[in-house]
């Protein structure tokens, strides 16, 4: 064998080692399924942990229980013990079928909370990082990526004068958006708090959830515009000057004012930069928790800018600390409000939820005023489960 064929040769072996060792780190994982979701709809969790004296699995796919936290008492998801195999594999299977929706859990292992690692599906809550499975049927239909024409769905950067800033939002054009020269109509969805720019298209399925609807007909094609609702962030966390921090709901500027006072200033991008019908029937907004205060307070503020307006388990009275002039006056705006007739006012809450009752004195204000509102009572509290159903329930009424 000549010198130069010897040198090929072990090029070649080298190169083999390499691809070998490459697909040891590709596939050197667990062979576990996990989750196993059966024809049936139960469920089987799987963690390969022969070390391990106790192995738990927590998610809102089990039964809540009512814990205390900063806000009184909430529901958190359940604890659900796994059993060790012989080959020290931990398994635990659901009791009965699961309903359709969309599903977060975590292992907990010898009391140390963690991921599925046979599971890369995951999604971030503020700090929290879960792992996610879906059980179709009914509603959870349309929070799958089905086989009907897509939107897009892009990260653009604003100025806002108010903030002197330059902020990120999230925005959902429809389907056929780009081929086309006509205007649309623009919903502007707003997070809740400890929440991003992030929240709804991630948590909250917006972009499948219309996509389907759009495509059955059920709701109009319309731009979706997800806003950063934390007036003091650039944008989510990772994704902004700051780069990489810890997460937290501990944020400034997020309930006083500064996000109300600086709204006009996303409108204005929005209809500058896209081909949006210009007026208050071209318009709606709704919000979760903080972001349903934010759009209670908003529309209330600028109460021609908006025909339709959503509060999804809404807080409704700002601090008592908060002195700004967006919080003023409010029952004189809300008069104003009502008497130029917005075409939808919605509400929703869960029964459960802590802030039931601040909705429930809201609501008796507006029938001793005789303003006009839809109300939406569903089961459980404050979780994503409810608002992506109330999403499914709000965009249909849009724009009609």
């Amino acid at each position: 064998m000549t010198y130069l064929k010897r040198i090929a040769v072990a090029i070649i072996v080298v190169c083999l080692h390499l691809g070998s060792f490459a697909q040891q780190a590709l596939w050197g994982g667990q062979n576990i399924v996990s989750p196993e979701v059966a024809a049936d709809n139960t469920v089987i969790f799987r963690l390969h942990a022969p070390q391990a004296t106790k192995v738990q699995v927590t998610g809102d796919f089990l039964p809540t229980q009512r814990v205390d936290s900063p806000y009184g008492k909430t529901d958190a998801p359940g604890v659900a013990g796994l059993v060790k195999g012989t080959n020290g594999i931990w398994e635990y299977k659901t009791a009965a079928p699961l309903s359709p929706e969309l599903y977060s859990y975590s292992f907990i292992v010898d009391g140390f909370k963690t991921t599925d690692p046979n599971n890369v599906y995951l999604i971030r809550d503020v700090a929290s990082v879960t792992n996610v499975f879906l059980i179709g049927g009914g509603k959870a239909d349309l929070y799958k990526v089905n086989k009907v024409p897509h939107g897009t769905v892009s990260r653009r950067w604003y100025n806002s004068p108010t903030l002197k800033m330059d902020r990120r939002i999230t925005i959902y054009t429809p389907p056929g958006y780009e081929a086309s020269t006509k205007q649309y109509p623009v919903f502007y969805l707003l997070h809740g708090m400890g929440g991003d720019e992030e929240a709804w298209i991630a948590l909250g399925r917006t972009a499948q959830i219309l996509d389907n609807l759009i495509a059955q007909g059920k709701a109009s094609p319309m731009i979706v515009v997800m806003t950063n609702g934390n007036a003091a962030q650039e944008a989510a966390p990772g994704e902004s000057s700051l780069n990489y921090y810890k997460p937290t709901m501990q944020l400034p500027k997020t309930m006083e004012g500064s996000m109300e006072e600086s709204f006009p200033d996303v409108v204005t991008f929005i209809d500058k930069n896209y081909r949006t019908i210009k007026n208050k029937t071209g318009r709606a907004i709704a919000g979760l928790s903080m972001g349903g205060f934010h759009s209670l307070h908003i529309s209330k503020q600028y109460p021609d800018m908006f025909d339709y307006v959503g509060l999804f388990s809404a807080a409704i009275m700002p601090d008592k600390n908060a002195k700004s002039p967006v919080y003023e006056n409010m029952d004189e705006k809300l008069k104003v409000q009502f008497s130029k007739k917005p075409k939808l006012y919605w509400i929703g809450i869960g029964k459960t939820d802590f802030l039931y009752k601040a909705n429930e004195e809201f609501r008796k204000m507006l029938d001793e005023k005789g303003y006009k509102y839809t109300y939406h009572e569903s089961e459980g509290g404050h979780i994503w489960r409810n608002w992506r159903i109330y999403l499914t329930d709000f965009a249909p009424l849009l724009f009609k």
